[in-house]
């Protein structure tokens, strides 16, 4: 038996060395190491051999399984060295050749416009918050004192998941969310997508954002409104830049005003972009009604605030002169690769 197992050595160490691939070291492995293999058969017959046999042709079976199964890895790894190396010289790369210029993309303007609004007001000293863009009724309406059937909600018609769940109108509703677990002073704004049932148009859509800002302390006047917000369109538009206020009217605040600024096209003299006016309208704002102060908890005779809020489409189409708001939405490479 002895004998044996040193022929089954040498034929196997014959075999591997003319194994030129995987397949052929696989085979040879289970030709001789294999359950049906040569050396497991001769070790299946060692219960024929008496006791002082058994130990001897023991070891003499395990150094032969050792050795072949040395030889097998010997060969499996020069057989992936080979293969490597003509892999790389088939995959040859030529350093000399120029490289393939990635596409790197860049801001969306409405991205770039509210991330400039965004580092203006938290430079003079506002948080920003985020909530939910479908909303509760209480929240976008009731709270801000439009109570049903108020008229002001024909002009904020929205779509409606039940009667007392909506896609937000406005992102004013985080200010009475924010008013109700925050304590004066308060210095925010809330940015955020909002929807209308409105066509789409040039100058519409269903779909579209918001920034609203609100700031409640004590003594707060309508002199503090004024002065943040001329500050906020200077630093947005330049230090030539004038602003007026007009009265109008917000059931969440009171008194209330528009905010106007010159007309950046015609410098205030006049021109079809501003109707002639000289100036364009950009936000509404005002002082927060006290029944809405009283609503979140905080006394409005301790306490008063201003709010305002601007559209970000009209703000980037001003700033970058697009007459169709349809054109931030359609994601034309061609549109966006402009900005």
């Amino acid at each position: 038996m002895k004998e044996l197992l040193e022929k089954i050595l040498a034929d196997a160490l014959e075999t591997l060395k003319t194994a030129d691939n995987a397949e052929a070291l696989e085979n040879a492995r289970l030709k001789f190491l294999g359950k049906k293999g040569e050396l497991t058969a001769v070790l299946r017959g060692m219960g024929a051999l008496s006791a002082e046999e058994r130990p001897i042709i023991g070891n003499i079976a395990n150094e032969v399984r050792q050795k072949i199964e040395k030889s097998i890895a010997d060969a499996t790894e020069k057989l992936s060295r080979k293969e490597l190396e003509h892999r790389l010289e088939r995959e040859r790369l030529d350093v000399t050749l120029p490289g393939k210029k990635a596409d790197i993309g860049k801001k969306h303007p409405l991205t770039a416009v509210l991330d400039e609004l965004c580092d203006i007001f938290t430079g003079m000293g506002f948080s920003i918050a985020t909530g939910p863009e479908v909303e509760l009724d209480y929240y976008n309406f009731e709270a801000l004192n439009i109570p049903k059937e108020h008229p002001a909600r024909d002009t904020q018609d929205t779509f409606y998941i039940s009667d007392n769940v909506v896609l937000r109108t406005q992102t004013s509703g985080m200010q009475i969310r924010f008013m109700e677990h925050t304590k004066p002073p308060i210095r925010m704004i809330a940015p955020g997508r909002v929807y209308r049932s409105d066509a789409v148009d040039a100058t519409h859509s269903p779909v579209f954002h918001q920034i609203e800002g609100l700031v409640v302390d004590k003594g707060i006047t309508m002199g503090d409104l004024k002065g943040t917000l001329e500050v906020f369109a200077k630093r947005l538009y330049g230090e030539d830049i004038k602003v007026r206020f007009r009265p109008h009217h917000f059931p969440f605040t009171e008194p209330s005003a528009e905010m106007d600024i010159t007309c950046f096209k015609c410098g205030g003299k006049g021109c079809p972009m501003c109707k002639g006016e000289g100036f364009i309208e950009i936000l509404g704002c005002g002082m927060v009604h006290p029944k809405v102060l009283k609503t979140c908890g905080i006394d409005p005779e301790v306490y008063s605030g201003f709010a305002f809020g601007l559209g970000l489409e009209r703000i980037a189409m001003r700033r970058y002169k697009i007459d169709d708001m349809r054109l931030l939405f359609e994601n034309d490479i061609r549109f966006l690769s402009q900005f």
